[in-house]
C-alpha cells in the first residue's frame, strides 16, 4: 500500500517550508523528546537528525511502504540506531505503556481515524509520558478560511497524500485520554492559506 509518486516527491515538496522555518520548529519540538520514543508517520525521516541524546530508544512507525523504504535508507545513511516498523497509527503493534515519548509531525491530518490513533498513542505511552505534536489545523478564528478548508478538503487530499486541511486537532486531543499540556499557535512557513494554521505543543498521559 501507499503512493510511490508522493513518497518520491515529498522531500522536494516540503523543501521550501523546511528552509523557511519548519525545520527549526521540528528541532524545537523534538528537543523535548526523552527515553524510549515512538514517532508515528515518520515519512521519509525528516525528524531523524533532530532527536537529542536523551532519546535512548527510537522506533519509527510508517504505514506507507514507499515512504518506509526511503525512511530506512535515511536511517542507514544517518548511522543512527532506530527501528522502522510498518504500522498505522490506529493499530500499533506495541505493548501497553512502552514509551516515554510519542511524536507526530504533520501526521494527524492524514490518519484515517484520529480518535483511534490518539487512543493508541495513549495506550502505548507510560503513565506521565508525553505526546509532542506539530500539526497544521483548521483555522480557529477565520471563518472564511475555514469554509474554504471544508470545500477543498477532498481535492486537497487527492494531491497531498490524503491530507485533511480542516481537522480540529486540539479538540481531538482534548477529547482523547491525553491531557493537553501546552499549545503554541503559529503559521506554517511558505504554505498556502489552506494549511497555514499551525499548532505545536505537548499532551500527557495521566500518571495514575
Amino acid at each position: 500500500m501507499g503512493n510511490p509518486v508522493f513518497a518520491a516527491l515529498y522531500d522536494r515538496m516540503v523543501a521550501a517550508n523546511e528552509r523557511a522555518g519548519l525545520d527549526d520548529r521540528r528541532a524545537e519540538l523534538l528537543a523535548g523528546a526523552t527515553g524510549s520514543t515512538l514517532e508515528l508517520g515518520a515519512g521519509t525521516g525528516l525528524n531523524l537528525r533532530h532527536y537529542p541524546d536523551a532519546v535512548t530508544d527510537l522506533v519509527l512507525a510508517e504505514p506507507d511502504r514507499h515512504m518506509a523504504r526511503r525512511l530506512r535508507a535515511r536511517v542507514a545513511q544517518a548511522g543512527r540506531q532506530a527501528e522502522v516498523v510498518d504500522a498505522p497509527a490506529e493499530r500499533l503493534p506495541f505493548e501497553d505503556a512502552r514509551f516515554d515519548t510519542a511524536v507526530v509531525t504533520l501526521v494527524l491530518c492524514t490518519v484515517q481515524d484520529p480518535a483511534r490513533a490518539l487512543d493508541e498513542i495513549a495506550r502505548v505511552l507510560k503513565p506521565g509520558g508525553r505526546l509532542l505534536f506539530l500539526e497544521h489545523v483548521r483555522t480557529p478564528d477565520e471563518p472564511r478560511l475555514g469554509r474554504w478548508q471544508d470545500r477543498l478538503e477532498r481535492p486537497w487530499g487527492w494531491v497531498a497524500g490524503g491530507c485533511h486541511p480542516n481537522r480540529d486537532t486540539i479538540a481531538a486531543l482534548e477529547a482523547s485520554p491525553l491531557t493537553v499540556e501546552s499549545v503554541d499557535r503559529g503559521e506554517m512557513p511558505k504554505a498556502p492559506p489552506l494549511v497555514k494554521p499551525l499548532v505545536a505543543g505537548a499532551a500527557v498521559r495521566d500518571s495514575s
